[in-house]
């Protein structure tokens, strides 16, 4: 008899995730013990040798509960069991910054970032699936965000892949069922402090309940066209950024007013960033006000942008600069 059908479609999704690994390359999985990254990772140990790749395993703590340390050895000695080598914890410090959630994740990245370095790997797994999809593309919504961010989570993003986008949690469980494996439960995955958290458990139930089943689904598969239309056109983006460039940081009107505006305001992105403006703190109003100079220009003063940055039109020009004059 074969696999599981859970586990065979888990270890199709991995090696079709890392077909373009090289031979003999480190290949390591992030996982925290819950069903999704342990399934994950049980399926890369059994996939990497099968395609010439080395196989590894990262888990962090957070130290943000009590017995995490004791948790993260756990899943460091089951990575070593499953034939992940090296397995190994890192210890993150998480700041405050943009709330617990984004703490967290970030201190997360950071940690599996120079993990992954020390150790020459050259990807990443991470298991997020067609649940946790759906999931931010529902937060990102809410927040009245571009297709970029309804785009969702990217398959692949530098060193992390993540090839469980297309797979549904209830296959990570059966498929952790089928192998044998306990998954751990993190607290914080029922915890309804987290915005996450309620849109998992009480937004996305309701949705399913008036409009019927497939919403997860459909949710998904929205991101992944997202995803087309925002690589299409930040690609067009990128040639007339080439081509208003004026003087230092600066636009040339004439070379944006003919623009869609989806192209357009890209372009202004580009240049607030460019000038040193906060990235994360850069909304959609901020590039809307900029984008008035272009499309309502009657005289306006300095629109000012989030790290100090501050946009005047002078002379046919958006000039992007800490201290216009």
């Amino acid at each position: 008899m074969g696999p599981h059908p859970a586990v065979a479609e888990i270890r199709r999704a991995v090696r079709l995730s890392l077909a373009d690994v090289p031979k003999g390359a480190l290949v390591l999985a992030a996982c925290s013990g819950g069903a999704d990254s342990l399934a994950l990772a049980a399926c890369l140990a059994f996939t990497a040798p099968r395609q010439g790749l080395r196989a590894g395993l990262l888990t962090v703590d957070h130290g943000l509960q009590e017995g995490s340390r004791e948790r993260a050895e756990e899943v460091v000695r089951l990575g070593a069991e499953l034939g992940l080598e090296p397995a190994e914890a890192l210890t993150v410090a998480v700041g405050t910054e943009g709330g617990p959630e984004a703490a967290a994740r970030d201190a997360r990245y950071d940690g599996l970032t120079l993990g992954a370095k020390r150790l020459g790997a050259s990807a990443v797994l991470l298991g997020h699936t067609r649940d946790d999809q759906a999931e931010t593309v529902l937060l990102r919504l809410a927040r009245g965000s571009g297709t970029r961010s309804l785009a969702g989570m990217p398959a692949a993003w530098g060193v992390y892949r993540r090839p469980l986008l297309g797979i549904g949690r209830e296959t990570t469980r059966a498929a952790c069922e089928a192998l044998g494996l306990a998954p751990w439960d993190d607290p914080h995955n029922t915890d309804p402090a987290y915005t996450r958290v309620r849109v998992r458990h009480d937004v996305l139930p309701v949705i399913e309940r008036a409009l019927g089943p497939g919403v997860t689904e459909a949710l998904a598969r929205t991101a992944a066209l997202c995803r087309d239309d925002a690589d299409a056109l930040d690609e067009w983006a990128d040639e007339v950024y080439a081509e208003v460039r004026g003087i230092g940081e600066g636009l040339t009107v004439k070379g944006l007013e003919s623009l869609p505006a989806a192209v357009r305001r890209r372009v202004i992105q580009r240049a607030a960033l460019a000038a040193g403006a906060n990235a994360s703190a850069l909304a959609a109003v901020h590039i809307e006000q900029v984008d008035r100079l272009v499309t309502e220009w009657r005289g306006q003063r300095l629109v000012e942008l989030p790290g100090g940055v501050g946009v005047v039109r002078r002379y046919g020009t958006l000039i992007f600069a800490s201290t216009p004059t």
